[in-house]
């Protein structure tokens, strides 16, 4: 098969992987045509452009709910991602005529290494794409992600596909494949035996999914009238039902928010008295006429104001405009006329059942964010999120499937509250509940049960199987005696 075939073909596998088709095992096979178009064609040139290509394919597809935002929001995105990418395939084809253990460390450390920066920069990073998410999420795998993470999964899934390739184009390098497939299985027997297991006390919860009364764009008291589907629907909720009650993100804002408007917030704790339960309110408050905080506040049942958590992650040219004197000719960005100011640290509620974790949308993507709260204490987690903004699309189920895993890898039930939807509880074993439908106004009724384990390996280590990994590639780099392409091709001509 022509190396553009191949690229088109794993592109499409890539995509496949992750929702909304999500037929996660795909991303064990996906990199292979990658790997073996790369690795076929003479010129560097040549590897650069595929490199490229299959990542503006693959990310082109995945993102394609940006589009509602306009070309504009799609298509850059799309293309810096094809830019790591590209780097990626530079690398593998350089090396593609080493001995084949070595290039193996080489393209597993490499991919490995370009999802750790990915994640990272610029602005903070951008995780969807990340291979460990779709084969880590699969049955009995996401039982495993307490010990390596979902970065973990990343470096088992491409070390397999990597093998294979090599299988592929020479049967004598079974045994790496074979390490690697052992691996796999061990993971998903011990994930599906030893799974996380929360055994402490339980809320009643109920997420109330207010909607908003113009997705996808802005509309005149477009606050207030978010801030009053939410309240109405939250005085539907039967008393002595429910200790727990979730607003999510974008429920509020200035003026119609607890801090700065008394009457709001007097409402708000009458609820809570009303249902005996705690509320969580999620959103906005104006700092000036430029900037604003995005918030999650916990009340008790007695209106007392336990805390405040503050988004850390803005979401770039969502929530912030990076470099805006450069960006005044994009007429888009008028749509963000202010700048989020992040928290700079992760917040927990104590309560008498036990201590609350909680991150804001873009957030719960990372497992590192979900990490910082679980290191704090937290015993269970809310996810807070508005993706009123894409519509009915497959962003809130890529989201959804992220966050199952990030709640795995860190072994406490999760609650993911959306203003459109689509909401749901997570167990800490990464199963996931009754899920509302997209633009829903409804009250979702379930559990959260804190946990009382010991913190997983993940929370207490992090990265660390990822971190191994880049190591060995780095060594398999730079141990003496590797043979180059120029050595190859004299000693073929000689």
């Amino acid at each position: 098969m022509a190396p553009a075939a191949l690229i088109a073909l794993s592109a499409v596998l890539m995509w496949a992987a992750f929702p909304p088709v999500g037929f996660g095992v795909l991303g064990f096979v996906a990199p292979i045509p990658f790997f073996l178009a790369i690795r076929s064609v003479e010129r560097m040139w040549t590897a650069l452009a595929l490199g490229f290509v299959w990542g503006a394919a693959f990310f082109g597809l995945l993102l394609n709910w940006l589009m509602v935002l306009g070309f504009v929001a799609w298509f850059p995105l799309s293309i810096l991602m094809g830019a790591f990418t590209t780097l990626y395939a530079f690398l593998i084809w350089t090396f593609r005529l080493w001995p084949a253990w070595r290039w193996w460390w080489i393209a597993t450390g490499g991919w490995v290494a370009m999802e750790f920066v990915r994640g990272r920069f610029p602005w903070g990073g951008f995780p969807w794409g990340d291979i460990g998410y779709p084969t880590g999420g699969l049955p009995g795998a996401i039982g495993s992600v307490q010990w390596i993470g979902p970065s973990g999964w990343t470096v088992i899934t491409v070390a397999f596909a990597a093998a294979l390739a090599l299988v592929i184009e020479n049967h004598t390098n079974w045994r790496m494949a074979v390490d690697a497939g052992s691996i796999i299985v061990l993971l998903i027997i011990g994930g599906a035996l030893f799974g996380p297991a929360p055994s402490a006390q339980v809320w009643r919860a109920a997420i109330v999914q207010g909607g908003s009364p113009c997705p996808q764009t802005r509309c005149q008291n477009e606050n207030q009238r978010i801030y009053q589907q939410h309240m109405e629907l939250t005085r539907t909720i039967p008393e002595d039902s429910v200790d727990f009650v979730i607003w999510p993100e974008n429920s509020t804002g200035t003026p119609y928010e607890p801090v700065n408007n008394e009457s709001v917030r007097a409402e708000i704790v009458a609820e809570a008295a009303r249902l005996d339960a705690h509320i969580l309110i999620s959103g906005t408050r104006s700092e000036g006429d430029d900037h604003f905080y995005n918030v999650n506040l916990l009340y008790s049942p007695d209106g007392v104001l336990i805390g405040e958590y503050r988004k850390q992650h803005p979401v770039p040219f969502g929530e912030f405009v990076p470099m805006r004197g450069l960006f005044d000719f994009v007429p888009q960005l008028d749509r963000v006329p202010r700048d989020m100011i992040p928290g700079t640290d992760a917040v927990v509620f104590p309560t008498e059942v036990g201590t609350l974790g909680t991150v804001i949308s873009f957030e719960g993507s990372f497992a590192r964010s979900m990490r910082a709260s679980a290191r704090n204490g937290a015993q269970a987690m809310v996810v807070t999120t508005n993706t009123s903004s894409y519509g009915v699309s497959p962003a809130t189920d890529q989201a959804i499937g992220m966050v199952r895993v990030n709640a795995a890898a860190i072994g406490v039930e999760t609650a993911y509250a959306s203003i459109t939807g689509k909401s749901t509880f997570i167990t800490g074993a990464g199963d996931v509940d009754q899920t509302t439908d997209q633009l829903e106004e409804v009250v979702l009724y379930g559990s959260i049960q804190f946990s009382s384990d010991v913190p997983t390996i993940f929370t207490r280590f992090g990265d660390w199987f990822a971190y191994l990994a880049m190591l060995a590639g780095l060594v398999a780099l730079l141990l003496p005696g590797g043979r180059t392409a120029d050595r190859v091709v004299s000693e073929r001509r000689a």
